[in-house]
């Protein structure tokens, strides 16, 4: 079963809880996502850190029931 925009964005926001995250499907079949993600987490992290500290917050989903996720993320300003 695909998973839904919101569950993403609440694993995301459990494991950074100042995320602002914005996610976005982008074929309308529950599994191929975009989402931009702004945390202080990432300040001084590279862009490979960065998602992984995503990833790690999705639990394993990703590859099972998140198929496609393309991530945008970055430090506030």
């Amino acid at each position: 079963m695909p998973m839904d925009a919101a569950e993403i964005e609440t694993l995301i926001k459990q494991a950074l809880p100042d995320a602002q995250v914005d996610i976005r499907d982008l074929a309308g079949d529950g599994d191929h996502y975009a989402a931009t993600v702004t945390s202080e987490a990432f300040r001084g992290k590279s862009r490979v850190q960065q998602h992984q500290l995503v990833y790690q917050a999705l639990k394993g989903n990703m590859g099972g029931e998140l198929h496609a996720l393309a991530l945008t993320t970055n430090a506030p300003d």
